[in-house]
């Protein structure tokens, strides 16, 4: 695995050490490597939004109900 060296503003360091005092991670490394792997799971649903707006501006108009729309954005979300 790649190596990097980052640095950490004082506020986000003692974050991070928060979290791994509590035990909800080992390592810096694994919790950095979780933010970044939610991060661009986000980012997937970011760019599904964008096409899907896109497409309704392009469109005008959708013939999917408020509760379509609401379903296949939680369908998404829950990936």
């Amino acid at each position: 695995m790649p190596r990097q060296s980052i640095s950490f503003s004082k506020p986000n360091d003692e974050w991070l050490k928060a979290q791994i005092d509590s035990e909800e991670y080992s390592s810096k490394s694994e919790l950095v490597n979780d933010l970044i792997r939610q991060a661009r799971k986000q980012q997937v649903h970011i760019d599904w939004l964008r096409v899907k707006l896109e497409n309704s501006e392009r469109s005008g108009f959708t013939n999917d109900s408020k509760e379509e729309i609401l379903k296949q954005s939680k369908s998404l979300l829950d990936g």
